[in-house]
């Protein structure tokens, strides 16, 4: 089960390069996002261009701020297969997935960073996926998979997921991403959530 809320960009205003107020499961703490359509067209990412399948009908993008920072604090659960108990004992591993992207020759990018922290909110561990460059994307505009996995670090009780998109030139923020997911397995059952 995916914990992050509206990691698609499915959900609340949105459908055009247009800046939103706020997003539906994020809080923005810089910059002016947008949902923005596939079917779209205007050189934004296609429903032919390289990207995840199935996909959605949106993506986040960087709407026309030169940086746009979106974040979301997760809880993990406190019982179960992969509750507390679990985690502490070193038996629930994570995977977080991302599709980034950007428009063409232009390195304008997304990076998704996933930060396990302890009740008191002090961090225990990292994960960062992306940028991915114009290089890797061979420069069509379009975005690619990124994922990680690895052990919760005991103590952990949220995971802060947090999304920044940035511009290196041009008006518009051409920092892609969708198919934002973090989920949790345990180890000694092999169940996930």
């Amino acid at each position: 089960m995916n914990l992050v809320v509206n990691g698609d960009a499915e959900t609340g205003p949105g459908g055009t390069p247009e800046p939103v107020a706020a997003v539906t499961g994020w809080r923005v703490l810089q910059g002016a996002p947008a949902l923005i359509a596939y079917s779209h067209g205007g050189g934004y990412p296609g429903p032919k261009d390289p990207g995840p399948t199935p996909r959605g009908s949106r993506f986040f993008g960087g709407g026309n701020s030169a940086r746009t920072v979106l974040v979301q604090d997760v809880a993990l659960p406190e019982g179960g297969a992969t509750g507390h108990a679990a985690v502490d004992a070193r038996r629930v591993r994570y995977a977080v997935t991302a599709w980034l992207g950007g428009y063409a020759a232009q390195e304008d990018g997304a990076r998704l960073s996933v930060e396990f922290r302890d009740g008191r909110g002090t961090p225990l561990a990292l994960s960062v996926l992306g940028p991915v460059t114009a290089g890797e994307r061979r420069g069509r505009t379009g975005l690619v998979e990124r994922s990680a996995a690895a052990a919760v670090p005991p103590g952990s009780r949220t995971a802060r997921v947090l999304l920044v998109l940035t511009r290196s030139g041009g008006t518009s923020n051409d920092g892609y991403a969708d198919q934002i997911s973090l989920s949790l397995a345990s180890t000694a059952a092999g169940s996930a959530q």
